[in-house]
């Protein structure tokens, strides 16, 4: 007997976990399904286990192995075959090892869908996928769907990081810049004036003094700064951090609405790729709120879980929540009365990815040349700081000459 952790939800959509004893998966999945529970995952708690554990495969790879997992099921060769032949072509050896463990997990009796989540690596709309297709008995057109959401979401993440390097780039080039001139050129006009010693303006005197400071204190700092930088990264992982971040994120003045439009966004997309794969409302919403990266968005689809239960409708529990924007629960609410909410999930995030995607061209066509413009008078400021002294003692000479 082994020992296997138990994700389930009730006929009212209640999730819950428990620890259970059993011989195989299989077996314990069987009980709790005539029980009259809905099983989300049965994920053993020791044993096979452990080789690529917790390591997330490149989305691009992902894609590829299950592109031909669900080619070779159409073809019809038998899933346990699919993934033997698979593993053995994989030339990253943690993706293969990964695989060759679901595989033996299914060999053991495992579903497919307990055999992936039981690596901790792949993504939880995934699994969830493959336990609707398995419920279903229509895996390949679970898994199809699932590639058609995927390769969505990767071209526009694609486009919005595309959208991103010109900007990056031009941040880059500023602070390069600025660090160059005072660590290498603000000292070699220091050491000069010190030779001619005569009397220096105060903006050349603050100048040639930060870039001593910054000259002699650069290894100093630089390792702090950079502990303090792991350090903010770490508390921006926990549960406090990343709601403190993402708060920030979503009040910026011009990002923020940009970011918020795009979780939601994400959110229609997943919430209708799960509904479209069979799986009832309430486990779709928390598996959807657990693929958002915003912990505020989260929160709210969660908060919503509890009047669906009982027994409203999402667009009026989601607007309770007051983080969605009015459109999108307008649009969701069209399309549970007309009973076609997948496909208005749909129509939602094709909306909302479209309306991101201007405002993000947009704000970065008026970012580029304040970046430009800040750069210029970053240089200015310094190169008058610096040459200053050298036309006051110009125009004191010619004073001389004069009289």
């Amino acid at each position: 007997m082994a020992e296997f952790l138990v994700k389930l939800a009730d006929e009212r959509g209640r999730m819950q976990e428990q620890t259970q004893a059993a011989a195989t998966a299989e077996e314990l999945r069987a009980r709790y399904t005539q029980a009259g529970y809905h099983v989300l995952s049965v994920r053993s708690k020791g044993g096979l286990g452990g080789v690529g554990s917790q390591r997330k495969a490149r989305l691009e790879t992902f894609l590829i192995f299950n592109q031909q997992f669900l080619t070779l099921i159409r073809a019809g060769l038998p899933i346990l075959g699919s993934l033997d032949m698979l593993s053995k072509s994989q030339k990253n050896p943690a993706f293969a090892a990964q695989l060759q463990n679901v595989s033996e997990r299914v060999r053991q009796g495992e579903s497919i869908s307990a055999a992936f989540e039981a690596q901790g690596g792949f993504p939880l709309i995934y699994t969830v996928t493959l336990l609707a297709g398995e419920r279903s008995g229509n895996l390949e057109e679970v898994l199809g769907r699932y590639l058609a959401f995927q390769r969505i979401s990767l071209t526009f993440r694609k486009k919005l990081q595309a959208s991103l390097i010109y900007p990056a780039l031009l941040i880059s080039l500023v602070f390069g810049l600025f660090v160059f001139l005072i660590t290498f050129v603000v000292p070699q006009f220091a050491t000069l004036y010190d030779q001619v010693g005569t009397k220096l303006p105060a903006l050349t005197l603050g100048l040639l003094a930060f870039g001593k400071a910054a000259q002699h204190d650069f290894f100093y700092v630089l390792p702090v700064v950079l502990i303090a930088g792991y350090l903010l990264y770490r508390w921006s992982k926990g549960p406090k951090g990343a709601d403190v971040l993402d708060a920030i994120r979503i009040k910026l003045p011009v990002f923020g609405p940009i970011w918020l439009k795009y979780q939601v966004a994400l959110f229609a997309r997943t919430l209708s790729t799960l509904l479209t794969g069979g799986l009832p409302l309430v486990p779709s919403l928390e598996t959807a709120a657990r693929s958002i990266s915003s912990s505020r968005i989260s929160r709210s689809v969660f908060a919503s879980v509890t009047s669906v239960r009982e027994g409203k409708g999402l667009s009026t529990s989601l607007n309770k929540t007051g983080v969605f924007p009015a459109l999108s629960t307008e649009m969701i609410e069209v399309g549970e009365s007309t009973g076609a909410l997948p496909q208005m999930l749909n129509s939602v995030a094709e909306f909302f990815e479209e309306d991101v995607q201007t405002a993000l061209t947009a704000s970065l066509a008026l970012i580029e040349p304040a970046i430009l413009i800040v750069m210029g008078v970053v240089v200015v400021v310094i190169l008058i700081a610096l040459y200053l002294p050298i036309f006051s003692l110009g125009n004191a000479s010619n004073f001389q000459q004069a009289h």
